[in-house]
């Protein structure tokens, strides 16, 4: 397996949240929905491509391969279950949100199963973000 960043765990989890949404995906969009610039997106999307996450198909379409995809719900499985706690403990939702993406990188999978579990004993519902 390669090395997996935060910024790649945030391209592939946003890839996977527009995919929901849109369907479809080109390196503008995750510009946009990033704020980054289309430079610093072409070489995350070359690295991605090498490290076979993700494809990208003539048109500019990009699509998760199995590896991309399993990392991608991975983190943004972790994004909503954290920022669902923080605004359960009443962080503002935009707050909640961002620092939600900040801890779903360092948090250990012992950790992140122990607040799943204790989501599921308070009955903490998870919307979709």
């Amino acid at each position: 397996m390669h090395n997996i960043t935060d910024s790649t765990e945030n391209y592939l989890e946003a890839i996977y949240v527009m995919s929901k949404k849109a369907g479809s995906v080109r390196s503008v969009d995750i510009a946009r929905f990033l704020d980054v610039t289309k430079p610093s997106v072409s070489v995350a999307m070359r690295k991605l491509r090498e490290a076979k996450y993700i494809r990208m198909a003539r048109d500019g379409m990009i699509t998760l391969l199995p590896e991309g995809l399993k990392i991608a719900k991975r983190t943004y499985e972790r994004h909503v279950l954290l920022r669902t706690f923080l605004i359960h403990l009443g962080v503002d939702e935009e707050t909640a949100d961002k620092d939600a993406c900040k801890i779903e990188h360092a948090l250990s999978r012992d950790s992140f199963e122990a607040l799943q579990r204790h989501a599921q004993e308070i009955d903490l519902k998870t919307p979709e973000k």
